[in-house]
């Protein structure tokens, strides 16, 4: 495993709607939003390139608040599909043969569907997959475990928040590890 290189990497957070948050237990929707937002700091302050997908948004509703504030302030849209695995929608697939990252940092919903289809795929792709462990969760606590048990089965790598966004900034007394460390406690 490489270090996560900002130059290098990407993240994509699949499918975090209002629909299927309203399903997560209050404390695990709260925990990958506030995780979630913390990664999407990290690659504002890193210029690290963000995908977002929505499973059927008519069906599932939008991105959750807390995020898609972020991403209008970062002027990224969330690309619709109605494919469970993220990387099989051409529009997702695309943005990643033109970025080519060495790395995928992946957070969402729910991780033993859509985030493992995501990953095996990419992973497949020969491209390296971080799954953020405390950015992704299911209805149920089981189903998260066993979804992040699939993900690193296939070759993802189960990586904190904590670990991703310190590998992303290599050092400290940066103005981006003051601004990100305090996000952080």
């Amino acid at each position: 495993m490489k270090r996560l290189d900002p130059k290098r990497s990407a993240l994509l957070i699949v499918d975090v709607q209002v629909k299927l948050a309203a399903a997560m237990k209050k404390e695990t929707i709260e925990r990958l939003v506030g995780n979630a937002c913390v990664l999407l700091e990290a690659a504002r302050l890193l210029a690290i390139p963000v995908i977002v997908s929505e499973q059927y948004p008519k069906g599932l509703g939008p991105t959750v608040e807390p995020i898609a504030e972020r991403l209008r302030s970062m002027h990224i849209d969330p690309i619709d599909k109605t494919t469970f695995d993220a990387s099989a929608e051409p529009r997702v697939a695309r943005r990643l043969a033109e970025l080519s990252p060495q790395a995928v940092v992946v957070a969402g919903l729910e991780s033993h569907v859509c985030v493992f289809q995501t990953v095996r795929e990419i992973v497949r792709r020969g491209i390296e997959v971080h799954v953020v462990a405390d950015a992704v969760a299911s209805r149920s606590d089981e189903n998260r475990l066993l979804g992040m048990a699939l993900c690193e089965r296939v070759g993802g790598f189960a990586t904190p928040t904590e670990t991703v966004v310190f590998d992303w900034l290599e050092r400290a007394g940066t103005e981006e590890f003051k601004a990100l460390s305090k996000l952080l406690r």
